[in-house]
């Protein structure tokens, strides 16, 4: 599998290790920043990774800030990103299964190594599971804002 990882400054310290974890499972990683802990703005990422994984059928990306939350958002507003927050390898799974999820996001300061390498693990065995989730998947990708049926 292919992965395009951005992190925000408050996830950065995690980034190396998750980008060698990726590579010693056979992962080919793209880095695309930020090259240290200096603040910048999580949005910034989240779209630069968005835009790769959109532009590259079949690939993946990881994004991290702080808790998730804020990097996962950002995400979420490019259409044909499913960009899952997960805390552990069973919302990671499920992510996949049911939501067709293309980003897997975290939080440095929730969640530990362990935890993140059965997340990874999860997201990258999981595949989607198709059937009633693809109505679903498909009426995601097609929402439009202020739109309500």
């Amino acid at each position: 599998m292919k992965f395009y990882i951005a992190t925000d400054h408050a996830g950065y310290a995690l980034k190396s290790y998750v980008i060698e974890l990726l590579q010693t499972k056979g992962h080919e990683v793209v880095d695309l920043g930020p090259s240290n802990d200096n603040r910048v703005d999580y949005p910034d990422f989240a779209n630069k990774c968005s835009h790769a994984v959109l532009g590259d059928k079949g690939s993946f990306g990881i994004l991290i800030c702080g808790t998730g939350i804020g990097i996962s958002v950002a995400a979420n507003k490019n259409r044909g990103i499913r960009a899952a927050l997960c805390h552990d390898a069973y919302t990671a799974s499920m992510s996949r299964a049911h939501n067709d999820a293309n980003i897997l996001c975290f939080g440095e300061r929730v969640v530990g190594k362990g935890v993140i390498e059965s997340m990874i693990e999860a997201f990258c065995n999981t595949s989607f599971e198709g059937g009633r989730h693809s109505d679903r998947v498909n009426k995601i990708d097609g929402c439009q804002i202020g739109k309500i049926d």
